[in-house]
C-alpha cells in the first residue's frame, strides 16, 4: 500500500491528536486555595498556626490573585494563557510579623510571585511556579477550602 504526502500527513495528524486528547496546555489554576510548600529547593514546614500558611488563589472571573504571606494580606491581577502566568503589581498590608521565619518566608514569596512568568501543574494537586528562565521559584499544595 502506497501513501501519498497528503495521506501521511493526515494520518500523522490523527495519530497525534489521539495521542494528546489527554494532555492540556491550557491547565487551570482556578479554584483551590494553593498553600506553599516550597520557595525555590527550600521547603516551607506548616506552621502550627493556619494563619501563618502562606497561601494564595485565583479568581478566573476578576482576573485578580489574593492570599496571605502568612503575616499579610497580598492581592493584584493576573493573566493566565496556556502555561504563561504573570501576575500584575501586588499590593499587601503592612502588619507586623511577630514569627520572624514568617516574616522572612514572606518576602521571599511575595518576590517570587512577581517573578512567575508560568507554570505547571502536578496531578492536578501541586502548583509550580516558574520563572523566565523555567526555574522553579514556588510549590504550593491544592487545599480544601
Amino acid at each position: 500500500m502506497r501513501f501519498s504526502t497528503f495521506t501521511a500527513a493526515a494520518f500523522a495528524l490523527a495519530v497525534l491528536a489521539g495521542c494528546g486528547s489527554n494532555i492540556s496546555l491550557d491547565e487551570p489554576i482556578e479554584g483551590p486555595v494553593w498553600q506553599l510548600e516550597q520557595l525555590g529547593n527550600e521547603l516551607i514546614e506548616p506552621s502550627n498556626d493556619p494563619r501563618e500558611n502562606a497561601q494564595i488563589s485565583f479568581d478566573g472571573n476578576s482576573g485578580r490573585v489574593s492570599g496571605t504571606g502568612g503575616c499579610n494580606r497580598v492581592s493584584g491581577t493576573y493573566q493566565r494563557m496556556g502555561s504563561s502566568l504573570k501576575l500584575g503589581q501586588l499590593g499587601a498590608t503592612r502588619m507586623a510579623c511577630a514569627n520572624p521565619a514568617v516574616n522572612i518566608n514572606e518576602t521571599q514569596f511575595f518576590a517570587a510571585l512577581q517573578q512567575t512568568a508560568s507554570y505547571r501543574l502536578q496531578n492536578r494537586s501541586r502548583l509550580v511556579l516558574l520563572d523566565g528562565s523555567g526555574r522553579t521559584v514556588a510549590t504550593l499544595a491544592a487545599s480544601v477550602r
